[in-house]
């Protein structure tokens, strides 16, 4: 999925192209002196690295972990990163707003975004000093991809005075004709804060459709989805529970309908994992992307996870080797037009000062 590149520049030749970069100069070698300084990282990961990946794995994040240092870099890591990135090299880990607003209360000069585009967007916004560096450009989202800034002004004319909220999973440019964000975990609030009778929820279906079910609020739809959890279906759900109906099933507010029907327990990623570590079920279904579940078996070794495992390809752009060539060469930065920056802040702002 190509991303707009109106608002995003670049400090190699050829943005989203990038060439191959040889690391070797920079990668130290795998020695048993080594082994032994990278063991605390491997203990944190050692449940879905194999000891053969490891090996490969190490001399990259003990490069990652320098070089950042020297620049005065952090990396946000998002709850979908894979195990190495999120456990050993990501210095902030959460959702994507939670990236944010930590991000923007740091002493870094420089934010690495190890997750998709609109996050490195929102870091930004909230960040605007710093320098916002995502490693692959091509880190989209099929959520954010489906709707534009021209779509939201089209909304507000066919449904005048009704207040406008925003999934963060937008792009700054939808930001910027929002009245007010909102994430999974707090849209039933925002929604209710604006004392109306009827709001545009956008651009989210099912996540609208989900908050319909908790509020008298007259919700409408935009007609966007996430690619990995609209693939999930309750059918695949009730073949779990038949198979075990001790099972306990934690869906995301992005999957339709009869997913949601068929869990035990809906919220946010961050909800899912404090629903895992409070309850400690002993064995669980996060339906979400299963880098996620992953991320949280090694602090909750008693539970197991089952994982009808979908993977976000655009997150899955995010690698080590990315990573560190972002440090090594500065790359992609994120900058966002200073004409939507300010009204695509205000929307965030509105929530986060809500929400606070």
């Amino acid at each position: 999925m190509a991303l707009d590149q109106a608002h995003v520049t670049s400090k190699v030749p050829n943005p989203g192209k990038a060439p191959a970069r040889d690391h070797a100069d920079v990668l130290p070698a795998f020695t048993p002196a080594l082994a032994r300084e990278m063991e605390p990282l491997y203990e944190r990961v050692k449940h879905v690295v194999t000891p053969i990946e490891w090996p490969a794995f190490a001399p990259l994040i003990k490069a990652i972990n320098t070089f950042k240092k020297e620049r005065n870099a952090a990396i946000l890591a998002h709850n979908y990163m894979t195990p190495e990135i999120f456990h050993c090299v990501g210095d902030i880990r959460g959702d994507s707003l939670q990236l944010a607003k930590e991000a923007a209360n740091t002493d870094a000069d420089v934010i690495v975004q190890a997750g998709v585009h609109f996050m490195a967007e929102t870091s930004k916004l909230l960040s605007p000093d710093k320098t916002i560096l995502i490693p692959d450009l091509e880190a989209g989202c099929s959520l954010a991809s489906s709707i534009t800034g021209a779509d939201v002004r089209a909304l507000r004319e066919a449904y005048p005075g009704v207040p406008v909220v925003t999934y963060v999973n937008t792009s700054a440019d939808v930001k910027a004709e929002t009245d007010i964000c909102c994430t999974s975990a707090n849209a039933v609030q925002v929604v209710e804060s604006l004392g109306v009778d009827r709001v545009l929820l956008i651009p989210d279906e099912y996540l609208a459709k989900y908050v319909q079910t908790q509020t008298d609020v007259e919700i409408i739809t935009w007609k966007g989805r996430c690619e990995v959890h609209e693939r999930f279906t309750g059918e695949e759900l009730a073949a779990l529970r038949e198979a075990d109906p001790s099972i306990k099933i934690i869906a995301h507010p992005e999957c339709p309908p009869d997913v949601i029907e068929a869990a035990d327990f809906t919220g946010s990623t961050s909800g899912m994992i404090n629903y895992v570590k409070d309850n400690r079920p002993p064995r669980v279904v996060l339906v979400t992307e299963c880098s996620m579940a992953s991320n949280v078996a090694g602090e909750v070794p008693d539970v197991e996870f089952v994982k009808p495992c979908n993977l976000c390809p655009h997150m899955k752009r995010i690698t080590l080797e990315n990573i560190l060539d972002s440090l090594l060469y500065m790359q992609h930065e994120v900058t966002v037009d200073p004409a939507i920056a300010g009204k695509a802040r205000r929307a965030v702002e509105r929530m986060v000062n809500l929400t606070a």
